[in-house]
C-alpha cells in the first residue's frame, strides 16, 4: 500500500485527486502502478485503478488477471469496481472508504449485485487514515 500512497501523492502534485493503485501478481511482485490522471489525459476513465489494470493486462497479454491483487488508496467507484470484476482480480485491498462515490461498501455495492460475474476477496481499511488525510489535505487546499 505504501507504493499506492506514493502514487496518490504524485497525483496530488499533478493537481489530480490523490488516488493511487498497484497491481501485484500471484507471487506478490508489482506488475503495474498508477495514480489518477483524469485531468491530465482529459479522460474521465483515467482513474488510478483503471490505468493500473490496463498496464497489468498489457503486460500479461490478457484482459484477465487471475490470482492478481489490486491495492488502491480509496474505495473504488462503481466504474472501477466493474473493471476489477471484469479483470478477474483475486484480491482487492483498499484504504479509505468513500461514502459519497464508492462502489464496494457504499453506493451500488457492485460485487453484491446479482449481475456481477466475479467478486474478489475484499480487504478494506488498509492505511485508511493516511489515505483519507491525503484526500482531506488535497480538497482543503482547493477550498482554502
Amino acid at each position: 500500500m505504501s507504493i499506492a500512497l506514493d502514487e496518490a501523492r504524485a497525483a496530488a502534485l499533478r493537481g489530480e485527486v490523490p488516488v493511487g493503485a498497484v497491481v501485484t501478481d500471484p507471487e506478490g511482485r508489482i506488475v503495474a502502478q498508477a495514480g489518477n490522471r483524469t485531468r491530465e489525459l482529459a479522460d474521465p476513465t483515467a482513474h488510478a485503478e483503471v490505468l493500473a489494470l490496463r498496464a497489468a493486462c498489457a503486460r500479461a497479454g490478457s484482459e484477465r488477471l487471475p490470482g492478481h491483487a489490486l491495492w488502491v488508496t480509496l474505495e473504488p467507484c462503481p466504474m472501477c469496481a466493474a473493471a476489477i470484476g471484469f479483470a478477474r482480480i483475486a484480491r482487492l485491498y483498499y484504504g479509505a472508504s468513500d461514502p459519497k462515490s464508492g462502489g464496494i461498501e457504499a453506493g451500488p455495492r457492485v460485487f453484491a449485485h446479482p449481475q456481477c460475474h466475479h467478486t474478489p476477496e475484499v480487504y478494506d481499511g488498509i492505511a485508511a487514515q493516511e489515505a483519507a488525510q491525503l484526500l482531506r489535505d488535497f480538497f482543503s487546499g482547493l477550498r482554502g
